[in-house]
């Protein structure tokens, strides 16, 4: 029974009040192969897919209903891969996989843990969010991030695989859609999100090391965008769990 907590049992409301959405591209195979089976990379030019880093300062979190006073602040970060599934009835949904989430809260980490596969760790860090930009420090020195918007002019990374922004855009979200793996009941968990307000603005980045992006082994791992977005009211539905076509 407390298993199933794990499974997003009711809906959650938040507002995500700044938001910034770093994509690193690598090779799709090396991506899928930190995949379950039953999901497949969401790939540009057939040769890449997506790890992205998301940084986001969330407010008043709460099971759907409550009061806003019952929610939680906290700082989040979360890695994922844009990933695609068919399910029951052959419909091919676009979302995530998420690899591991951090939080600055040792309550979200039990509570995050407690209802959802997100795979939450403690991280203390410093954060600066005032004006149009963000600076990230953990304490622990794994992870630093220095980003600035400066209008409609930001030019792509060096390294992008994208031609312009528009192309860019494809891989920052929001995606409906997100997927973890029951793997002892062989079933996949589908949790639905909604958001309005979602606009994304190209920023500078002038700093980034993720040392859980690069302990992943991935080769030709290159850094192809950088958004940010403020004030996204956000509603996750409750989770459903389904069968995995074998």
């Amino acid at each position: 029974m407390l298993e199933g907590l794990k499974n997003h049992p009711f809906g959650v409301d938040a507002e995500l009040e700044r938001t910034v959405v770093l994509s690193y591209a690598a090779p799709v195979e090396e991506l899928a192969a930190l995949l379950p089976s039953f999901l497949e990379v969401d790939t540009f030019n057939e040769r890449w897919g997506f790890v992205a880093m998301a940084i986001v300062r969330t407010r008043n979190l709460r099971p759907s209903g409550f009061p806003v006073w019952c929610g939680q602040d906290f700082w989040l970060i979360g890695y994922r891969i844009f990933v695609r599934y068919t399910n029951a009835k052959g419909r091919r949904l676009r979302g995530l996989y998420i690899l591991g989430s951090e939080t600055d809260r040792r309550r979200m980490v039990f509570l995050g843990n407690r209802f959802t596969h997100y795979r939450y760790g403690y991280k203390p860090m410093d954060v600066e969010y005032a004006g149009a930009g963000l600076s990230l420090y953990a304490h622990d020195g794994s992870l630093a991030l220095r980003v600035t918007d400066e209008g409609s002019s930001v030019a792509l990374p060096a390294d992008s695989v994208f031609a312009d922004w528009t192309e860019a855009r494809r891989f920052v979200g929001p995606l409906p859609f997100t997927f973890s793996h029951d793997v002892c009941k062989h079933r996949v968990l589908i949790v639905e999100g909604s958001r309005t307000d979602w606009h994304p603005r190209p920023v500078v980045v002038q700093d980034h090391r993720c040392d859980f992006i690069t302990g992943l082994g991935l080769s030709q791992l290159r850094l192809s965008n950088a958004f940010m977005i403020d004030r996204v009211p956000y509603h996750w539905k409750p989770g459903i769990l389904e069968p995995i076509a074998r």
